[in-house]
């Protein structure tokens, strides 16, 4: 009995010490993968020179590269992610930035372009640090719980989520695995046609995607025929899908609204109307100096309009860096707008010349008639055009700061278009005052009289559409 007591003995401590030493080795194997969380902005000046550095290099240089790319600008959702970070792990609100662990980041252009890739020689390896779980080892992953709207990219692939309910495996599989025609066997997905993924500054271009369930996964390289039927198996038709570069039409409405407000400005018509009046005053016989002289100081408000929407655009761009603005800035404007929305009806209501942001202060008046005066030639009316937009800017330059504060979120050259149509919509009722005159229609008297006898619906319409506007931008609507 002696000797089988301790058998038992030695066999129990033998079985204590090896054991927990084999689980305590498989729990700390770590992932062959190294993950890292990237927050990055498209129309980001600093992103644009970190987004080629990982996306284009790193990626193809570190096969076991994966990164969770948030992109804040174009998906607002992902800047209330951001702020989760910043709340759990006191990641910084600014962007570019990466995370690596709770007390591992790097934070700016210089800090990632200079450290990141000597992080990922050092470490070799690294978990995923994820919203109320902390660090996970990617193979434990589940790709459908991850907040936001994320993008996973790995070596020349990208899987893109819409929403939650795939299969998580089948998604581990496409972004980790090598043989996609084996992974997808009996699988259904449906076929369709690769879109571009906009970075900041430019965009990657796929040969290849699918749609499985509520995932879209892209890569670059072979593609396969589509077996057991389990595809949709045919391509979108041309157009079927918009491009990154696409105009949304809903952007488009919004600036169209607010240039149809800047464009019906009683200010701006008055100017028009005065230095018309001066032409035809200074030699009535030339009528052609009132096209000619019309003509040009048209073109010269487009120009520096033009000149001033850019300027704008970049000083949003520049502070919209700091996510802590950016994260406000959307409803901020859409306060401004109801509050341009509200002085316009006041005017409506109870009419007084010179009303705040609505129209040209009283005290610039007689300075600016000063310099449309002295207009007798269309180099003069180039001239003084390009100088009023000064005394211009205080009664429009309400609906033209939202105007680029919804643009700012776009590559710079993206936001070109939309101000060349802010600027042709502004100036096109100035435009046709000059041909209504030009051609004889009516007197520059005529028209100015019927800017002072409406002027108070011009401000109703105004008022209605930037409260519109303001609201829908305050609620989410738009």
């Amino acid at each position: 009995m002696k000797r089988l007591f301790f058998i038992s003995i030695f066999i129990a401590l033998t079985l204590g010490l090896f054991l927990p030493a084999r689980q305590t080795q498989a729990q700390e194997t770590p992932s062959n993968y190294f993950c890292a969380v990237y927050f990055t902005g498209v129309g980001c000046p600093h992103c644009a020179k970190t987004d080629p550095v990982i996306f284009k290099d790193l990626l193809k240089k570190y096969p076991n590269l994966v990164i969770l790319e948030y992109e804040i600008y174009q998906q607002r959702e992902n800047a209330s992610v951001l702020n989760e970070y910043n709340n759990q792990y006191q990641a910084e609100l600014g962007i570019p930035q990466i995370l690596l662990s709770p007390n591992e980041k790097l934070v700016g252009d210089q800090n990632i372009i200079r450290l990141f890739d000597k992080k990922i020689n050092e470490k070799k390896n690294n978990p995923c640090l994820v919203l109320n779980k902390g660090l996970v080892d990617l193979e434990n992953l589940d790709f459908n719980s991850l907040p936001g709207v994320p993008k996973i990219w790995r070596q020349n692939k990208i899987l893109i989520k819409e929403e939650t309910g795939t299969d998580n495996q089948l998604l581990k599989n496409l972004i980790l695995g090598d043989n996609l025609k084996e992974i997808l066997k009996d699988k259904k997905y449906e076929v369709i046609k690769p879109e571009k993924v906009a970075l900041s500054g430019q965009n990657i271009e796929f040969e290849n995607a699918i749609k499985v369930d509520n995932f879209v996964f892209q890569w670059n390289g072979p593609s396969f025929v589509p077996s057991n039927g389990t595809t949709g198996g045919k391509l979108p038709a041309d157009g079927q899908q918009a491009d990154n570069g696409t105009p949304s039409p809903l952007t488009i409405a919004k600036i169209v609204s607010l240039a149809l407000v800047d464009a019906i400005n009683p200010c701006a018509f008055a100017v028009l109307i005065l230095m018309l009046l001066t032409i035809l005053t200074y030699d009535p016989s030339k009528r052609k100096n009132i096209l000619w002289a019309g003509l040009a100081f048209v073109v010269s408000v487009f120009i520096m309009y033009f000149v001033y929407g850019i300027i704008i655009v970049k000083f949003f761009q520049i502070i919209q860096a700091l996510t802590s603005v950016r994260l406000i800035l959307y409803k901020i404007l859409g306060v401004v707008a109801i509050i341009l929305g509200f002085l316009n009806l006041k005017d409506f209501i109870r009419y007084k010349p010179g009303g705040f942001l609505t129209e040209m202060p009283m005290f610039l008046r007689p300075l600016a008639k000063k310099f449309i005066t002295g207009v007798t030639s269309p180099v003069g009316a180039f001239g003084v055009g390009a100088f009023v937009t000064l005394f211009l800017l205080p009664c429009t330059i309400g609906p033209y700061i939202i105007c680029a504060g919804i643009l700012c979120t776009l590559d710079f050259v993206k936001t070109l278009p939309y101000l060349l149509l802010y600027n042709l919509v502004f100036v096109l009722p100035m435009l046709i005052i000059v041909l209504i005159v030009y051609k004889g229609f009516a007197k520059v008297q005529d028209v100015s009289g019927w800017k002072d006898k409406n002027i108070r619906y011009l401000h109703l319409v105004s008022g209605l559409i930037m409260l519109g506007l303001g609201l829908a931008m305050l609620m989410g609507w738009a």
